[in-house]
């Protein structure tokens, strides 16, 4: 369905929307056949981790319930104003600090480790994280802190452990996460196969007078038919589409309008991140025309800047060059573009390796991110065309195939 409105061309491009079916409903899962990281991965990403803190002279990382402490020991759990944490010590097995009316539930999804310190309500959280790095013999020394972990936990933990030397455990958890395994990497593939197929979904479902709201609602069910958990789905139309993450503004749908499209979904925890513009029900003016092949020649000096070694910062030097040689900017000065040209992602949808000016990090095998130079026209349009790489010893491979031209959106 949506296929056969994205081949018919410019004019057609959202006409299949125009009956009471929304395409999802045929819909069937496409995660059926995903291999969830295996319990030996995670204990290899424990090991890591406490080989890094040996190299950095850290005696434990500190986490919290969020991305880290579910990349490392595989529970998510939602960080509620409850302290749930976890330590992990340089030598020796993992310990959790969790409430104690919830112990027999966190027990539940323990997959690796099996000391659990509990607490009660009219106990103190932090002093539990002491007891646990006292009996791992760490009284003194350095304690890492996991970027996401909240300030009032970590005040806690200062108070109740004032012998210790608390410093940032980045050091430990971006080495960690920043590089992904094959099994991350065939996750973030199928996020983002089904991310496709949801924006295809949406594409087919324009039509004149239609709301934003409405066309992220369509892809956002049919991430989840395809057995994804939705993320996001950002419709924007008309002038609206210049501001890179949208506008209150009402907006209806009507033919020669473009149409952005940034979507995104999870499997497994894994993101996927892509943004198509197109035009719709019209054929694109030769301004609208100009700029989307602007930003295509963009997107693809960006993708052949993104070697192994070279700097961060020299993707979105090359993508941004393309932009202000003709004529935009220059840096982040309107009309052009006005972010980074893109950022690491993997369990979070923003994560370490962002593509931007004074990123001095080189690209190594295994760092995702994205390549998205958006050109935004205040009061016009903007045209931004996202897709994400994950980098090889060859040189970087696309999660999605560029938009080939602005009728054919997908390859």
């Amino acid at each position: 369905m949506a296929g056969s409105a994205v081949a018919a061309g410019f004019t057609s491009l959202g006409n299949a929307g125009e009956t009471s079916d929304d395409g999802t409903e045929t819909l069937h899962s496409l995660a059926q056949d995903i291999i969830p990281i295996s319990p030996a991965e995670r204990k290899e990403r424990v090991a890591r981790a406490q080989r890094l803190m040996i190299q950095n002279k850290i005696r434990a990382l500190i986490v919290e319930a969020g991305t880290s402490m579910e990349y490392f020991t595989g529970i998510s759990w939602w960080p509620s104003e409850r302290t749930m944490a976890a330590v992990i010590p340089a030598s020796g097995e993992i310990a959790y600090i969790c409430p104690g009316f919830e112990e027999a539930r966190f027990r539940e999804l323990i997959i690796i480790g099996k000391k659990v310190y509990v607490w009660q309500e009219d106990e103190s959280p932090y002093e539990q994280i002491i007891h646990a790095l006292i009996d791992a013999d760490i009284s003194s020394g350095k304690i890492g802190i996991e970027e996401q972990l909240r300030f009032f936990i970590f005040d806690g933990i200062r108070k109740a452990g004032s012998t210790m030397e608390y410093v940032s455990g980045d050091p430990v958890t971006i080495p960690c996460r920043m590089i992904k395994s094959a099994a991350e990497l065939a996750l973030m593939q199928k996020a983002t196969d089904i991310t496709v197929a949801a924006m295809k979904i949406g594409i087919s479902n324009l039509k004149e007078g239609i709301s934003p709201a409405e066309i992220s609602s369509v892809i956002n069910k049919a991430h989840a038919q395809m057995g994804a958990r939705p993320d996001f789905a950002l419709v924007l139309f008309g002038t609206s589409s210049a501001l890179p993450h949208g506008s209150i503004k009402p907006q209806l749908l009507k033919k020669g309008d473009i149409v952005l499209m940034d979507c995104g979904c999870k499997v497994e925890g894994y993101c996927s991140d892509i943004t198509r513009t197109i035009v719709f029900g019209a054929v694109p003016t030769n301004r609208q025309l100009e700029i989307w092949n602007l930003e295509q020649k963009s997107q693809t000096a960006g993708f052949a800047a993104s070697q192994i070694g070279i700097a961060c910062e020299q993707v979105d030097a090359a993508a941004r060059k393309v932009i202000t040689d003709a004529g935009f900017g220059p840096g982040y000065k309107l009309p052009g573009l006005p972010h980074r040209t893109g950022h690491g992602i993997g369990m979070d949808g923003h994560e370490w390796g962002n593509m931007v000016k004074g990123n001095k990090q080189t690209l190594k095998a295994g760092m995702c991110f994205s390549i998205e130079p958006t050109i935004s026209i205040p009061g016009e349009f903007g045209v931004r065309m996202e897709d994400c790489v994950y980098m090889t010893e060859e040189g970087p491979k696309w999660f999605s195939q560029p938009a080939i031209s602005i009728d054919k959106p997908f390859a």
